[in-house]
């Protein structure tokens, strides 16, 4: 089956005409500057799906109910008492239900593969299930109902503070000993077979939520896999690990662990200039999250010095308040303009066009920190594709790069037409092919939930 556009994005550039073959998910060929086949499918304009680096697919079915204002000082930490009231409440079918709607309103967005940082492993009263990777299995269900490529990130929990605090009981869902996660990795990666080029990597939750002797033993239970971990997203985050360690956050990971490529630095949020030196000297990835982070409170990313240095990036929807690639990519160039009163402030000398650029270093970022190989139209790729609407007003007497800084700043939502996961259409005319029926689930579990 071939695929003809009027133009798109390929690894050296932009190309017309260009017609992409794709077999068993796989891409075949390229050509550039031919004409359609009777039989091509055609569209307008098209570029390789962006991977989410971060998830929490849960949280989906929170979206909007934390918005009302807890007292004096509602914060972070306010926010995660209504996520712990909500976890309380969700069943392995809700899990799986809400995740598969999640999965399909990222694909509609132009993501097409999520790096799902997985917490959630127990049943409600802390105990394990029958099978430990019970809820591993349900996010591998939803993404095979969806479509989306996963990357599975079963996160390692088990203090409520540094030094080892002791868990608190409304974490007994997430907490596990080292040698009970390294089997839920193991039975995780069993879960995950079933998908298609599904990829398991290992997540220390956080600085605060393992010790350093456990930290430096799951990094090694997988020693080719992606490694993830939530860190500085709080200025109080960071003053607590000051007072532990003597250290900032990522100041204390530099010095403690071998932080790789297979690395990538969730939030990062709060650096001094010299944690944002070294880390942007490291081939690490910061996943960066920005609407959830602008929803959190968090602060701002100090981009803009993080990538003059050449540091790598990529994006996640995190909390999943909101999904919508071109809206991540949105907030972090209109976060730095808000905080340096400028404009345009993610361009560079090579790239002027701050969507060009910002598009390319989180396409590369993604595929790194996903562990899923190159995001390119090439032979030999997978066929991953988004296509937007030729006909859309943002995109109309526009090329090259002036597409994506249409798509990004002024389309709003409606850009993209059509998603290609494997050469599967998974999205057509905007809209996923399953929706109703994932709506319809959704609707059912969360009149459910929200009536307990």
């Amino acid at each position: 089956m071939s695929l003809w556009f009027d133009t798109a994005w390929l690894s050296d550039g932009w190309a017309r005409s260009v017609r992409i073959a794709h077999a068993d998910g796989v891409i075949t060929t390229v050509q550039a500057d031919v004409a359609p086949e009777p039989d091509d499918e055609r569209g307008a304009i098209a570029f390789p799906g962006l991977g989410n680096l971060h998830s929490h697919a849960f949280q989906r079915g929170m979206a909007g109910l934390a918005e009302t204002r807890a007292g004096e000082g509602d914060d972070f930490w306010s926010w995660r008492q209504v996520m712990y009231r909500f976890v309380d409440r969700l069943d392995p079918e809700d899990v799986e239900v809400i995740a598969g709607l999640a999965y399909a309103e990222m694909l509609e967005s132009g993501f097409t593969r999520v790096g799902e940082f997985h917490y959630l492993h127990h049943d409600r009263d802390g105990a394990p299930y029958a099978d430990r990777a019970e809820l591993a299995a349900r996010i591998a269900a939803a993404a095979q109902a969806s479509g989306i490529g996963l990357t599975l990130l079963p996160v390692f929990y088990a203090h409520s503070g540094f030094g080892g605090a002791t868990a608190r009981p409304e974490q007994r869902r997430f907490v596990n000993t080292p040698e009970a996660y390294a089997r839920l990795v193991g039975d995780s990666a069993r879960a995950v077979a079933p998908c298609a080029d599904a990829v398991v990597g290992v997540a220390p939750h956080s600085l605060r939520a393992v010790t350093p002797a456990e930290l430096a033993q799951i990094t090694i239970i997988a020693p080719a896999a992606p490694v993830h971990i939530h860190i500085a997203e709080q200025t109080r985050e960071v003053d607590d690990c000051l007072a532990w360690s003597g250290a900032r956050p990522v100041q204390w990971l530099l010095d403690h662990a071998d932080v790789d490529a297979r690395w990538c630095l969730v939030h990062a949020t709060h650096l001094c200039d010299v944690e944002c030196a070294r880390l942007a000297r490291t081939p690490a990835v910061a996943g960066l999250c920005p609407i959830t982070e602008a929803n959190l409170g968090d602060g701002l990313f100090p981009a803009s010095a993080f990538l003059e240095t050449g540091g790598r990036i990529g994006v996640g929807s995190d909390s999943n308040v909101l999904i919508d690639a071109a809206e991540e990519l949105r907030l972090l160039e209109y976060g730095q303009r808000l905080g340096y009163r400028a404009r345009n402030v993610l361009a560079s000398a090579e790239s002027p066009s701050v969507g060009g650029r910002l598009f390319r270093a989180v396409l590369a970022g993604g595929a790194q920190a996903l562990g899923a190989g190159p995001a390119v139209l090439a032979p030999g790729a997978p066929a991953d594709l988004v296509s937007l609407d030729g006909h859309h007003p943002a995109f109309m007497g526009r090329e090259g790069d002036a597409l994506l800084d249409g798509w990004i700043f002024a389309a709003r939502g409606g850009g993209v037409d059509g998603v290609w996961r494997r050469g599967r259409k998974v999205v057509a005319g905007g809209r996923h092919v399953r929706k109703d029926e994932l709506l319809a689930a959704f609707r059912r579990s969360l009149k459910r939930i929200l009536a307990a």
